[in-house]
């Protein structure tokens, strides 16, 4: 039995977990998130709590236990609290600002970037050097995240450049000065 595939989920009571041919469907305060559930894994349902049990053993459906299992986890907790991914840049002249709801960055090029977030996500800006990506779909928070991030990966030698919060950046020394 998969670790993650046979924990139990604690459904909060203002949040509803809906299964009807093959879809889950989550309602909450902040909104309602649905994904496909392979048919070889149901779900049971024992008021507030909710498991997740596989037909057979086979390897593909061992894998889509725990998968399903994580991904109802995720849009429990999403529509309860939501997601966050915080961003810093760092470099001389790198910045970010709000314009309406699209976030503007200044990364060292010669134009500034422009980014608007699809429906769902929003940005927030503490400081001119940091910012952040919420919403309450885990995968789509990551996502942008990650391409905010692509746009000017942090480099080794000075370690300018988009990175999240708290991640280290493994420096390299730089070219040495004479023999």
């Amino acid at each position: 039995m998969s670790r993650v595939g046979k924990k139990i989920i604690a459904v909060p009571s203002n949040v509803t977990v809906t299964f009807s041919g093959g879809s889950c469907t989550v309602k909450g305060p902040k909104g309602s998130l649905s994904c496909s559930i392979d048919e070889s894994i149901t779900p049971v349902q024992n008021g507030a709590e909710l498991s997740f049990q596989r037909a057979n053993d086979d390897k593909d459906v061992r894998a889509k236990h725990g998968l399903t299992r994580a991904m109802v986890a995720w849009m429990v907790e999403g529509v309860t609290n939501g997601f966050t991914r915080a961003l810093q840049l760092e470099g001389v002249g790198y910045k970010a600002e709000l314009r309406g709801k699209r976030l503007l960055l200044s990364l060292g090029y010669s134009h500034p970037i422009l980014i608007i977030p699809p429906d769902g996500v929003e940005f927030t800006v503490t400081s001119p050097t940091a910012f952040a990506v919420s919403g309450i779909d885990k995968q789509l928070v990551g996502e942008i995240a990650s391409r905010v991030r692509k746009l000017r990966p942090p480099e080794p030698y000075k370690g300018k450049g988009v990175r999240y919060v708290g991640e280290y950046i493994r420096r390299k020394a730089g070219k040495s000065a004479g023999k």
